[in-house]
């Protein structure tokens, strides 16, 4: 077992089965030592996404219950790196997180929902998650799900 697969273990965090794209896209791409992820929404273990977790962050979905959307597209991104390196000790660090966040018209606070997903790389990753970041409002979100995150990393071949 990988010492990043170690420490989810320790957090209580089961990595899913990665979402299959649903349109004309490829769930990761490797160029080079970058491995980008495209964005992943909220989807649970169960593989839908928790009725919390869908709508408008600042109308119907509460800052807390975006934070937790925002940890949950985290190990989804971490669920389709594994599936595109096999080993998650071959990520040499976490290059950029880039955060969609659902919100309702004059909800601004996207930084702090984004954190959820911040938190996540940097509790399992280490120093190595340790990131450059975008967070920005959207209208609206596939699948209606809060939170989208999508991400780029350096790995080891």
């Amino acid at each position: 077992m990988s010492e990043v697969e170690k420490k989810l273990q320790v957090l209580g965090i089961s990595l899913p089965t990665p979402a299959a794209p649903v349109a004309n896209y490829v769930a990761y791409v490797i160029s080079g030592s970058l491995l980008v992820i495209s964005g992943q929404v909220a989807f649970g273990p169960d593989g839908k996404i928790a009725p919390d977790h869908t709508g408008k962050i600042g109308a119907g979905v509460s800052a807390e219950a975006g934070v937790a959307a925002a940890r949950q597209c985290a190990i989804n991104v971490l669920a389709q790196a594994k599936a595109a390196v096999g080993d998650l000790d071959k990520i040499v660090r976490c290059v950029r997180l880039g955060g969609f966040i659902n919100v309702a018209p004059g909800f601004s606070a996207v930084a702090p929902i984004m954190n959820g997903a911040s938190d996540l790389m940097v509790e399992v990753l280490g120093d190595k998650g340790r990131h450059a970041r975008s967070t920005i409002g959207v209208a609206e979100l596939p699948l209606d799900s809060a939170v989208e995150v999508e991400a780029i990393f350096e790995i080891s071949l």
